[in-house]
């Protein structure tokens, strides 16, 4: 998952990131809240580690900045020194999804992180069969089968399809994309995402007429959206 850490302390942002870096994330670390909201019109993050104490706002500011801004599919945990309960309580209505209180081991807050996004993946997404209204995702064979009529899909695209439709009406960056399905190879040409986008969207015939369109949205990335009578 892409992670961002939010502190003004540098050794916090490392040391969080190497426990979560070794656990399989991919953390990008922010010193301030402008930071933070700039780079988020530009990607997409799985979860954001936010302090409360930052140089340019407050946490909490822009703790409500990012759940206006940002889709609910974005999990935030408050990691900060604040222990006293009332702060606890004030962040959590606020739409935190949890509260770390530091100092804290690599060990809680990697556990704390993966808890969260656990519970933000849907149930269904345990399973083999993942289905979207007449789209059923076979995640062993790589298939796609709409209505019953089957598509085979090459592996890249198979996940490509899958990411959009796991989190239908997000949208998500093209650095979010290319890291995500291709482990980015920063040299990878953001042309092989467009190719791709477009593939899918013939072979899984995507479009207004069947209740789907894919959405270019202008120097950032896509978004699947569905409408209609399936809506």
């Amino acid at each position: 998952m892409r992670i961002a850490v939010v502190d003004d302390d540098e050794s916090v942002i490392e040391y969080a990131s190497a426990a979560l870096a070794a656990a399989g994330h991919s953390c990008t670390g922010f010193r301030n809240g402008a930071s933070l909201l700039a780079a988020l019109r530009r990607q997409t993050f799985d979860l954001i580690l936010l302090d409360w104490n930052l140089p340019d706002s407050s946490g909490m500011e822009l703790l409500r900045s990012i759940r206006d801004a940002v889709s609910r599919a974005t999990a935030i945990i408050m990691l900060t020194s604040r222990s006293d309960k009332d702060d606890v309580a004030a962040a959590l209505h606020a739409g935190a999804d949890d509260y770390v209180v530091k100092p804290e081991t690599g060990a809680v807050i990697v556990a704390r992180v993966q808890a969260v996004l656990r519970r933000a993946v849907p149930v269904a997404a345990q399973d083999r069969i993942l289905q979207f209204g007449t789209y059923a995702f076979d995640r062993l064979t790589e298939r796609v089968s709409v209505g019953g009529e089957e598509f085979a899909l090459s592996a890249k695209e198979f996940q490509l399809a899958l990411a959009l439709f796991e989190n239908m009406h997000r949208a998500l960056s093209r650095s979010y994309l290319l890291e995500t399905i291709w482990q980015s190879a920063a040299d990878l040409s953001t042309r092989t995402l467009d190719m791709h986008v477009s593939r899918i969207r013939t072979k899984l015939k995507l479009t207004p007429e069947n209740g789907y369109r894919i959405v270019a949205i202008s120097g950032y990335g896509y978004r699947l959206e569905r409408f209609g009578a399936e809506n």
